[in-house]
């Protein structure tokens, strides 16, 4: 179940904070007429808004707000229009505070806002090969001063165990190795200044580690979601998927979530988000089980670029066991983008090529 929680705070704070004397619109008889509750509305078109109420003629003045935060200027019209190009994608909480002699009223709606953006398509060539473990079950890739760090998911006989891992690049040597316990299943990772920060799958905790010497320092729960996907970072927070077409934020320091996104294309919502990166200030995200990954403003979820990375890796090396495109990692620094899966024998840079429409 997703935990739309964002609007819900945004309600109970509409609620609680202010001093004046509140009316139940339930027994008011006011209410929306347009939006109208689960309409859809493209970003960067304007919304209309328009209200009936049982006494206009009192009205000192009505104040929007989306999600809790104040949109346009105080005004007694009972009609008008909000811009939406600054809201982020999904459910957005719309409510209507109606001021009238010391009075406040509330009444709210909601709407989804959808992308209708068609995403730029990229292919890929292909820079360099390097090995890689066939025994990992790629779930987090990090590029780093020279190696990669690996999570390796696992937590039975037959899939093995899950494992932390530095990597030489040039060899796919393990050079250092932290195993864990069949209660534990790897998943993504990120560092985050001289840390490693590690998801696990089902466990509702994520492990952070000392990047140098890769011993424990300490766990943290996550909150609003059942499952550990994908993690990654910059210099403001982390960023952490479940399967869903949620990206959630999380506070550097402590690790809890401060909010969400929601991720769609010009077709509807993008699920099954997995392995994360963020390259240039963009979010890259392949989705789960095919060959696609997207390219999403952190901003407000929309899908700015869609990459077709089929046949990565060459039918020689599809071996038993072999599994799905899995692992994004960059190195900020020679501007190199990297991409592996779940057992390949191979790791590729790849350079993305934009395709005409």
């Amino acid at each position: 179940m997703r935990l739309h929680y964002l609007s819900t705070l945004a309600l109970l704070w509409l609620i609680s904070c202010s001093p004046d004397k509140k009316t139940d619109s339930s027994d008011s008889g006011s209410s929306w007429v347009r939006p109208e509750s689960g309409a859809s509305v493209n970003l960067g078109d304007s919304l209309e808004l328009k209200l009936q109420l049982n006494d206009s003629a009192s009205v000192d003045s009505i104040v929007y707000l989306v999600d809790g935060v104040r949109q346009a200027k105080s005004s007694e019209d009972l009609s008008g229009s909000m811009e939406t190009r600054e809201l982020p994608l999904g459910n957005r909480l719309i409510t209507a505070r109606i001021f009238r002699k010391g009075q406040q009223e509330e009444i709210n709606t909601n709407i989804i806002v959808r992308s209708n953006l068609v995403p730029k398509k990229f292919g890929y060539k292909v820079r360099q090969v390097f090995d890689h473990d066939t025994s990992s079950y790629t779930q987090g890739l990090e590029y780093h001063n020279a190696y990669f760090y690996e999570s390796d998911g696992g937590n039975t006989p037959e899939t093995g165990y899950s494992s932390l891992r530095r990597v030489e690049p040039a060899s796919g040597k393990v050079l250092q190795r932290v195993d864990f316990p069949n209660t534990f299943f790897a998943e993504g990772l990120t560092l985050v200044d001289d840390k490693i920060v590690l998801l696990s799958w089902q466990n509702n905790v994520g492990l952070v580690f000392d990047k140098a010497s890769m011993k424990q320092l300490s766990e943290f729960p996550y909150q609003n979601s059942t499952q550990g996907w994908g993690l990654c970072s910059d210099a403001k927070r982390l960023y952490k998927s479940d399967g869903s077409n949620l990206i959630y934020f999380l506070n550097r320091e402590n690790y809890r979530e401060e909010g969400y996104i929601e991720v769609f294309d010009n077709n509807g919502p993008v699920d099954q988000l997995n392995e994360l990166e963020l390259i240039d200030g963009k979010l890259y995200a392949n989705v789960y089980n095919t060959d696609r990954v997207v390219i999403i403003d952190p901003k407000n979820g929309q899908v700015t670029g869609d990459i077709d990375m089929s046949d990565l890796l060459p039918a020689i090396y599809n071996y038993p066991g072999t599994d799905v495109l899995n692992g994004i990692a960059w190195d900020s620094k020679g501007k190199r983008l990297f991409m592996t899966g779940k057992r390949w024998a191979k790791l590729f840079q790849v350079e993305l090529i934009e395709k005409e429409l």
